[in-house]
């Protein structure tokens, strides 16, 4: 063999590392995932067969082959699937290719990793479970199609890996744990069923293994004899294809397991049956727990698409809408032809009618989650409420279905305590016309926030927002059931309509005051008015309506991306004594010095309530200082 010695990426190293000595629990799940990965190399191949029936290379049964060699301490993997070549072993086996490594590292090396193997599957390194058993593994394998050659990876998990030409002979891959010696009980053939009857039973290609059996001689009465026959460990029942009433929950959950590489049970199983227009099975899942990567590009969208029980792509994107991402599954129609292609499902009205009844059904059932099952609803909305309030900017026609589906913590709530639209519009004060909100980043410096105190003094509930999208997501709702949406941070706020005369009075005796503000302030703010949200604080800055949130801007600034320069407007409160002491010095000494000082102050002191920071920290700290100085001298 012609072979040469390559070094893994750092991140897999680590990865070998963290798997090798920490994640000791649930051990099994290496046989697992080796089954799940050879499963998907047969659909593989079938998929490519579609178009191209060379590549089949002679009719032998695709199956997965698992061989325990007690001699050896050998557990052998095999499967006559599209196999690799030698680059594409290099590549899957030695690099992991997602941007959310370190996120995925970091979560291993928690302190309940141990606790937590479904990171393994779900962020696609299965095969690196092996490692929790093995002292060395090897992977023999050939692509499918002539003049391939074969090729022969192998590494003991020492920071390296070799790999060369092999004289494999037949397409699929071989993969060969050489087992520690306190796991050779995964060489026993009942340790071995039930791994595969617990995890791989729903897999549709057989799972093959050769067992000892004792048989009576035909020849001889009474006198018995061994032989050895291959027997298939696996039911290969087509579980979506079952009525739901023939399945139980412990299969369901399994066959989730198996297609999601998750580890826990999912939250919903979403099993039915479409007849009519289009025909279609499907079995869909909602996940108990957010998949580490969601957020980022490399994420596989899209439930597996099969047609007539053979699978066409592993994630079909265009069966789900991109708010629903997280659902797991299979969509097997009856109307597709078996040969189409991405490029094909783009523009076939088949998959918008199965995607438009799949979106239906799963809000349905989240719909009646959160009737029947508030407790279990919640804890679904605390993983992937962000991900489903998406739909409101990118699913117009259902916007009034996914906003009752939304819940928010609120200021008049408890602190684990979360409330509905729906709830909130039932619980309005009289007088009331408007839901309003506030975006922030901490529960409780929001609830702290002085933005809230004229909100408070009437009794007004305000949903709390922590999320960055979500005044880009509420403003694009704009109203729900017919009342207004609005930020407590953006526009004019005018809660009590009697204080209008007093708020005129104010006005005329400040009036001067804030043009001078204003003047003085002309290249920070675009203008300096009353307050009519303030009651103890002095100032605030405030959007525009129709602006930028600060939160949302300061997002995108971090991304990167241009903002438009936004001013936000100052508003005082009439009610602040120290507006009365300012007035008093501008009446004396309209270009005091004290009084510009004191003005440059009350915008820093502004910015620092909103969460920003004064534009000159040092002259912002040394002006608070000569105050505190005067003021202890008097």
């Amino acid at each position: 063999m012609t072979g040469q010695n390559l070094e893994f990426k750092t991140e897999v190293r680590q990865l070998l590392d963290l798997m090798i000595h920490s994640l000791y629990s649930h051990k099994e799940i290496f046989l697992r995932e080796l089954v799940s990965n050879a499963s998907d190399a047969i659909d593989k191949l079938r998929y490519e067969s579609l178009t191209n029936s060379g590549i089949m290379e002679n009719d032998t049964e695709l199956k997965i082959k698992i061989t325990a060699d007690k001699t050896a301490g050998t557990l052998t993997v095999s499967d006559n699937g599209i196999g690799m070549t030698k680059d594409e072993a290099i590549q899957a086996l030695g690099t992991i290719a997602h941007s959310g490594t370190k996120e995925f590292l970091a979560g291993l090396q928690s302190k309940d990793a141990k606790d937590n193997p479904e990171l393994i599957g779900q962020f696609g390194v299965g095969f690196y479970s092996s490692f929790m058993v093995a002292d060395k593994v090897t992977v023999i394998s050939r692509k499918a199609g002539p003049g391939n050659q074969g090729v022969k990876w192998e590494s003991a998990a020492d920071g390296f890996f070799s790999v060369g030409d092999d004289e494999r002979q037949e397409r699929g891959t071989a993969v060969i744990i050489h087992l520690k010696e306190d796991d050779k009980k995964y060489l026993d053939e009942w340790e071995i069923r039930d791994i595969i009857r617990k995890y791989s039973d729903y897999i549709e290609h057989p799972v093959v293994m050769d067992v000892e059996r004792e048989k009576e001689s035909e020849l001889k009465k009474g006198e018995k004899y061994k032989v050895r026959e291959e027997e298939t460990l696996n039911s290969r029942k087509a579980i979506w294809l079952k009525d739901k009433s023939e399945v139980t929950d412990d299969e369901f959950n399994e066959f989730y397991k198996h297609i999601s590489h998750d580890f826990t049970n999912p939250a919903k199983v979403i099993h039915f049956r479409a007849e009519g227009t289009s025909e279609f099975a499907a079995l869909l899942y909602i996940p108990s727990k957010v998949p580490m990567d969601i957020f980022y590009k490399e994420f596989k969208i899209g439930p597996a698409l099969y047609v007539r029980r053979v699978q066409i792509m592993n994630h079909c994107e265009q069966l789900i809408p991109p708010y629903l991402r997280f659902i797991q599954g299979v969509v097997d129609s009856s109307d597709l032809p078996l040969n189409i292609s991405r490029e094909m499902l783009q523009a076939n009205r088949q998959i918008g009618i199965i995607n438009k009844n799949i979106t239906k059904k799963i809000l349905d059932t989240l719909s009646d989650m959160k009737q029947n099952e508030p407790d279990k609803y919640l804890e679904f909305y605390k993983e992937f409420g962000r991900i489903l309030k998406e739909g409101l900017h990118y699913d117009f026609s259902r916007r009034d279905k996914i906003a009752d589906l939304l819940m928010f913590r609120s200021i008049n709530k408890p602190s684990g305590a979360h409330i509905s639209l729906q709830e909130y519009a039932d619980g309005m004060k009289e007088g009331q016309e408007d839901i309003y909100y506030i975006t922030g980043t901490s529960l409780i410096t929001i609830k702290n926030s002085p933005y809230l105190e004229a909100f408070k003094e009437k009794g007004y509930d305000v949903l709390i927002m922590l999320d960055e999208i979500d005044d880009f997501i509420m403003s694009g709702l704009h109203e729900y059931k017919g009342k207004k949406l609005k930020s407590v941070i953006k526009g004019e706020i005018a809660l009590d309509k009697s204080d209008k005369a007093d708020k005129e009075k104010s006005k005329k005796i400040y009036e001067k005051l804030l043009e001078l503000i204003k003047y003085q302030l002309k290249d920070e703010v675009k203008d300096v008015r009353l307050s009519g949200r303030l009651k103890d604080t002095a100032c605030c800055l405030v959007t525009d309506e129709g602006d930028i949130d600060p939160q949302m801007e300061k997002l995108l600034k971090a991304m990167g991306q241009a903002v438009p320069d936004s001013k936000r407007i100052l508003e005082i409160n009439p009610a602040h004594p120290l507006f009365e002491a300012m007035n008093s010095i501008f009446e004396k000494e309209q270009k005091s010095v004290v009084l510009e000082e004191y003005i440059k102050l009350i915008y820093d002191q502004a910015l620092i309530l909103e969460g920003s920071k004064p534009k000159d920290p040092a002259s912002f700290a040394s002006a608070v200082t000569r105050l505190m100085v005067k003021n202890a001298g008097t």
